[in-house]
């Protein structure tokens, strides 16, 4: 069989149109894929076109063959969304796609039928079925990206909550910071511990623009800056604290962690599992793993919805 998964990311936009193995559910292969920057001047619709034109085409081009029938499309969104609806509503870390009846439009588009589910549930939903969780009953994903969404997924199936709520740890309060945006919590842990959120704080630090891999990468871990060292370790203690307030919930077989940032820091698996151990219950027990399927997960499994 054959589906389209598309991703909307804070800074990344991609989509792929996968085909499965049906004898075994975690075999594909992408016969065609797209990726480009979320652009910020731009609105929801203008963004979303150009996957839409991508679909298009390839729609267009397979048409005298049978086999490649596409089953629908699976799209994963930032958070929070209305699943029932289809509608994206106020992501904090996405910009002019509030109120935005995103499967509605894709599939007036397209003529085929769209799923709408959050990012990092569908990034979760691959790692817990083909990736780093396979095998576990319980397992929690949390993405560090741009922002910081969560997952969780019992035997193989998301929970997804009365309002689609259920694992939107971005809202999650961990400390006492001031500082929100677009309704987020003040003190959460998308606006303490997301990568805009380091930005921001390094700015504040250092009196100019700064992107996080190099408060991390050369002023954190190189320099051993003073400041630098301050501001990631009260983010490694912020983030642990949420992965410990998560594990008195729900108590997960296993926690996987990805996202560009957690993916693309050396050494921050090691730190934050320690880090972590320092409020679980029952730390001789916690069992962390990287995210197997890389940046791909969330497409992955946007694709795996409509499976």
């Amino acid at each position: 069989m054959h589906t389209i998964g598309i991703d909307i990311g804070a800074s990344t936009l991609r989509a792929a149109i996968f085909k499965w193995d049906n004898s075994l559910k975690e075999k594909y292969s992408i016969l065609k894929r797209i990726q480009f920057p979320n652009d910020r001047n731009k609105n929801a619709r203008e963004n979303i076109d150009t996957i839409i034109d991508f679909i298009n085409v390839f729609l267009q081009e397979s048409k005298s063959n049978s086999d490649t029938t596409i089953e629908g499309i699976g799209i994963g969104c930032p958070g929070p969304l209305d699943f029932n609806t289809g509608t994206v509503l106020n992501p904090p870390n996405l910009y002019g796609w509030n109120d935005f009846e995103l499967t509605a439009y894709v599939e007036e588009k397209t003529g085929l039928k769209a799923i709408l589910n959050n990012d990092a549930n569908c990034a979760g939903l691959a790692e817990a079925q083909i990736g780093a969780g396979k095998g576990f009953e319980s397992v929690f994903y949390i993405t560090v990206s741009t922002g910081i969404g969560g997952a969780y997924i019992y035997k193989g199936e998301l929970v997804s909550g009365a309002r689609s709520s259920a694992a939107e740890v971005y809202n999650l309060i961990v400390c006492e910071d001031s500082y929100s945006h677009k309704g987020a919590n003040a003190g959460s842990l998308n606006e303490v511990c997301g990568g805009d959120a380091l930005a921001r704080q390094a700015e504040e630090a250092f009196g100019r623009p700064m992107e996080p891999k190099e408060l991390y990468t050369e002023l954190y871990l190189k320099e051993k800056n003073p400041k630098a060292v301050m501001i990631m370790d009260k983010w490694f203690n912020n983030l642990a604290k949420g992965i410990a307030n998560i594990a008195c919930i729900v108590d997960p077989d296993i926690f996987i962690i990805g996202g560009a940032i957690a993916l693309n820091s050396s050494g921050f698996f090691e730190t934050i599992t320690e880090t972590a151990k320092k409020y679980l219950i029952h730390p001789e027990f916690f069992r962390l793993e990287k995210a197997r399927l890389g940046e791909d997960a969330g497409l992955i499994g946007a694709a795996l919805l409509v499976k």
